[in-house]
C-alpha cells in the first residue's frame, strides 16, 4: 500500500470499525479513574474492566477506540526496536455481541484488504492457545483462522508448542503465558487470545527456529492480539465457561506504522524521528553514534510529557515517582550525549507540537515549567552525589590505587545511601563507579541496594508490581464503599468550600482514600468537620443510588459534577445520591448509602501541588 502516516493509520482504524457499526469512543486518562490496582492505564481494555466484567456500557456492546498507554515493567529494555514507555492501542471490543468468527475475520479483513491496510497475507502468522489443565486447544479459533488463509490460498501449517517451525508453519501454538488473558484479579473472566506478527525479514526465506526465537530476533514482530474472554475463574481455582463472552482487541499503533513504513524499528517513524532530530541538534551527535540513549531519550520525554498532561507531577511517591524516574533517566542519557545544559523542555517541545492536534491537553503550558523546574532540581542533585562521590572514593586516591585488596575498600552501603539522602541515582553511581579503579561485583552491589529499597518500603517495588495493598481485586467491597464516598467528599467539599472546587485526582483502596481537588488554602478545622459531617449524615440516612445514562450535555445541565470533561462519550453514567451528590462516572458504587456502614473520617489534608490539595480519609 502506499505510504501512510501515523494520523491516517489511527483514523483508518476507527472508520473500519464505525463501518462495522462500532460507536468510536474517546481515550481515558493514564491515571485509571476507579482501579487502585495499577498505578498507569497500561491497555486499552484496562478504563473498560468494568464493563468486561458485566457493567452495561452507555455507548453501547461494540466500541473501539484508541487509547493512550503507559507501561514501565519494561522500561530496561527501552532502546531495542520495539519496546516503549508510551503507546496508543487501537482497540475493538465487543461486550457481549460478536466473538471469535467476527475478530478474527475483521483483524483480518483490516490488515489484508486494500482498501485498509493492504498488507502481504504471505507475511502474516499467527499463535493460538495451545490448551492445557484448565482450557482446551483453542480449535475454533484454529480453524477461523486457516479459512483466511485459505481464501488467498496460502498453506497454513500448525506448529505446536515447543516446536521449531516447519515448511508450512503458519499458525504457533502457544501455552497459557503467551496466549492466556486474565482475570484482573483473582477470580473473574478470562479466556484465550490469538496474536498475528509481521514478518520483517522475508528476504531470509522460510522461517526457522522456535516461534520465540523469532521473536527474540525481531524477525516477527507482533502487531495485533484478539482476547477471547469466554471463561471464568472460580475462588477454587476452577474455570467454567461463561454465557456471556467477550472481545478485547489491541493493535499497537507504533509497531504497525512500523511495518507500513517499512522501517526495521519503531524509532525511525515519523513518531520519533522528529525528537531524534531534536536531539541530535542539541547534542550534536549523530543518531548513528549513540543510538541507544537518544531512543531513551526520546521514549522517555514523550511518555513524561503525556504524564504531566494528565495532571501527574514529578514526585518521590507513586505515580509521580515515576514520572520523575523517566524524566532523570532521560537527563542522564543527555549526559552521556555530552548534552550539560537544560535540554527536556525543548525537546518535549517537539512531542507537544507532534500530538497537540489528536490531544490537546499535551499542549497544557505548565508542562514546560514542570518538566524545566525537575531538570534545574536533578541537576543540583547531581552536583551533590558527585561532589559527595568524590569524597567517598577520593580522598586518598593514592592510598586506593596501592591497595592489594580494593575491593575491601568499597562498601556497597554507599550507592543506597547516595540515592536515599541526595536522590543520586543508582545507574549514574555505576557509571561513576567505574573511575575509580576499585573492584566490585555490580550484582552483588545491585543485591544490596534492592534490599535497601524493599527495607525502606520505596515505592519502586509498587511501581514493579503494579499495585497497591488492598486494591480492588481482594478488596472489592471496601473500595466499592470508599468510591462512593469520594463522590459524598467532592460534594461535601464543594458545599463547603466553594462550587470552584473539582476533582483533580484520586487513588482508592480497601484501606483508604486518596483524593486531590483544586483549592489554594489549607482546610481548616472546622471545614475538615464539616465535611465529615456531611459525608457521615449521607450514609446514616441510607439513601439509595441511582445510576442514569444521558448524553453528556443533559448531565451538565442536569448540574451533574464531572472529572474529565473533554474525556467522555457521547453518552455518559451519571451516579446520583438525592440530596447529596450527582456525578458522571463509569461506577463501582453501593446500591444505598446504609451499606457502608462505618464512619467517615479525614485523617490528613495537606498541599499536592500549586492550587491542588490533598486528602487522605478512611472509614472507621
Amino acid at each position: 500500500m502506499e505510504k501512510i502516516t501515523a494520523n491516517e493509520l489511527r483514523q483508518k482504524y476507527l472508520d473500519f470499525f464505525q463501518s462495522k457499526k462500532h460507536i468510536i469512543i474517546p481515550s481515558a486518562p493514564l491515571v485509571p479513574e476507579n482501579d487502585p490496582t495499577v498505578l498507569f492505564t497500561t491497555a486499552g481494555m484496562h478504563p473498560l474492566v468494568p464493563f468486561l466484567m458485566g457493567e452495561k456500557h452507555p455507548q453501547g456492546d461494540m466500541l473501539a477506540n484508541s487509547q493512550k498507554c503507559v507501561r514501565t515493567g519494561d522500561i530496561d529494555e527501552v532502546g531495542d526496536n520495539r519496546h516503549l514507555t508510551f503507546f496508543e492501542m487501537l482497540g475493538n471490543w465487543s461486550l457481549g455481541s460478536y466473538f471469535k468468527k467476527e475478530a478474527i475475520e475483521w483483524s483480518w479483513e483490516f490488515l489484508t484488504d486494500a482498501e485498509w491496510l493492504g498488507l502481504d497475507p504471505s507475511r502474516l502468522f499467527v499463535t493460538v492457545f495451545a490448551g492445557d489443565e484448565n482450557a482446551p486447544r483453542d480449535d475454533e479459533s484454529i480453524k477461523i483462522w486457516q479459512q483466511q488463509f485459505e481464501k488467498v490460498g496460502i498453506e497454513s501449517g500448525i506448529c505446536e508448542s515447543g516446536c521449531e517451525a516447519q515448511e508450512d508453519s503458519r499458525i504457533f501454538l502457544l501455552g497459557a503465558e503467551d496466549n492466556w488473558w486474565g482475570p484482573a484479579g483473582e477470580t473473574g473472566p478470562c479466556g484465550p487470545c490469538t496474536e498475528m506478527f509481521w514478518d520483517t525479514r522475508p528476504e531470509e526465506g522460510k522461517l526457522s527456529g522456535s516461534h520465540e526465537k523469532m521473536v527474540e530476533s525481531f524477525r516477527l514482530m507482533e502487531i495485533w492480539n484478539d482476547v477471547f474472554m469466554e471463561f471464568e475463574k472460580k475462588s477454587d481455582g476452577s474455570f467454567e465457561k461463561m454465557s456471556h463472552h467477550n472481545v478485547d482487541t489491541g493493535m499497537g499503533l507504533e509497531r504497525t506504522l512500523t511495518v507500513l513504513s517499512g522501517k526495521a524499528n519503531v524509532f525511525e517513524t515519523e513518531l520519533f524521528e522528529p525528537i531524534i532530530a531534536k536531539i541530535e541538534e542539541i547534542s550534536g551527535v549523530k543518531y548513528e553514534d549513540q543510538k541507544n540513549s537518544m531512543r531513551i531519550v526520546a521514549d522517555h520525554l514523550k511518555a513524561s510529557v503525556f504524564l504531566l498532561a494528565d495532571g501527574i507531577e514529578p514526585s518521590n511517591t507513586e505515580r509521580g515517582y515515576v514520572l520523575r524516574r523517566l524524566i532523570r533517566r532521560a537527563i542522564r542519557q543527555g549526559h552521556l550525549l555530552g548534552i550539560d545544559q537544560n535540554f527536556i523542555a525543548e525537546v518535549a517541545k517537539i512531542v507537544q507540537e507532534m500530538y497537540g492536534g489528536i490531544y490537546p491537553e499535551v499542549l497544557d503550558p505548565k508542562i514546560s515549567i514542570n518538566l524545566t523546574q525537575e531538570e534545574e532540581k536533578f541537576r543540583k542533585t547531581l552536583e551533590r552525589g558527585l561532589k559527595r562521590m568524590e569524597a567517598i572514593f577520593f580522598q586518598d586516591s593514592n592510598e586506593v590505587k596501592s591497595s592489594q585488596d580494593s575491593s575491601r575498600l568499597l562498601d556497597y552501603s554507599h550507592a543506597f545511601d547516595l540515592y536515599q539522602n541526595y536522590g543520586f541515582p543508582l545507574e549514574m553511581f555505576l557509571e561513576e563507579l567505574k573511575k575509580t579503579g576499585l573492584e566490585y561485583s555490580e550484582k552483588d552491589l545491585i543485591r544490596e541496594f534492592n534490599e535497601e529499597l524493599k527495607k525502606h518500603q520505596d515505592l519502586s517495588r509498587t511501581a514493579s508490581a503494579g499495585m497497591f495493598k488492598g486494591g480492588l481485586a481482594d478488596n472489592k467491597e471496601e473500595t466499592t464503599q470508599l468510591h462512593t464516598v469520594a463522590h459524598l467528599m467532592l460534594a461535601g467539599l464543594r458545599k463547603t468550600l466553594g462550587g470552584d472546587v473539582h476533582q483533580k485526582g484520586s487513588n482508592i483502596n480497601g484501606e483508604r482514600l486518596r483524593f486531590d481537588f483544586s483549592y489554594g488554602e489549607k482546610m481548616t478545622e472546622q471545614q475538615k468537620k464539616a465535611v465529615e459531617d456531611f459525608v457521615n449524615q449521607a450514609i446514616s440516612a441510607k439513601v439509595p443510588v441511582e445510576m442514569n445514562e444521558m448524553t453528556l450535555e443533559e448531565a451538565r445541565e442536569s448540574g451533574a459534577e464531572g472529572v474529565f470533561d473533554n474525556k467522555y462519550g457521547e453518552k455518559v453514567k451519571v451516579y446520583e445520591i438525592p440530596g447529596f451528590s450527582k456525578e458522571i462516572c463509569g461506577g463501582p458504587h453501593v446500591k444505598n448509602t446504609g451499606e457502608i456502614a462505618k464512619v467517615f473520617k479525614i485523617k490528613k489534608e495537606e498541599s499536592s501541588g500549586a492550587g491542588v490539595r490533598r486528602i487522605k480519609a478512611v472509614l472507621e
